[in-house]
């Protein structure tokens, strides 16, 4: 399928050929070289564009229609994991996560909001990077949160819940 992606191959190199080359196992080192793959289908999917103009043949065109098919599938499985699923498993959180935080290149601290059946009602980026950042996303993202959680809460349970202040 990726093969028609792309449609024509470069001299000396099918489409097939080029294809099967960007789902290829990348070397131990983890470099990503001209001739290297993504590790795969999945590492395809984490693929940013400056990451495809290092493929040889791959020129704007291209790499512009592959990274639109590629958001388009991240898309259509995140709303399919958080329309559909359950959380029921942590296999089930991770891939998840994975899909959503692995092409990150920061750490991310997110919060899932899940309803009492464990359905996603909202994922949360709390912060990123390090922790002397904190100060002010985090409480523009309280709010957000709270948000969350008041639109599965009735008012009286909402504030039975509530600490109360000394």
């Amino acid at each position: 399928m990726l093969a028609l992606l792309l449609r024509t191959g470069i001299k000396g190199k099918g489409v097939l050929q080029m294809a099967d080359g960007l789902l290829q196992i990348k070397n131990d080192s983890g470099s990503r070289n001209p001739g290297m793959g993504f590790d795969g289908i999945s590492g395809l999917l984490h693929a940013t564009a400056d990451d495809l103009k290092q493929v040889k043949g791959l020129g704007p065109a291209k790499r512009a229609e592959l990274v639109a098919v590629l958001e388009l599938a991240r898309r259509a499985m995140a709303q399919q994991l958080k329309e559909r699923t359950v959380f029921a498993d942590p296999d089930t959180i991770k891939h998840y996560l994975k899909l959503h935080l692995a092409a990150k290149h920061h750490e991310v601290f997110a919060v899932l909001f899940l309803d009492a059946q464990n359905r996603l009602l909202a994922m949360e980026e709390m912060f990123r990077g390090t922790l002397t950042q904190l100060s002010v996303t985090l409480l523009r993202k309280y709010f957000g949160w709270f948000r969350h959680f008041t639109a599965t809460q009735s008012e009286s349970q909402l504030w039975s819940r509530t600490p109360s202040c000394p």
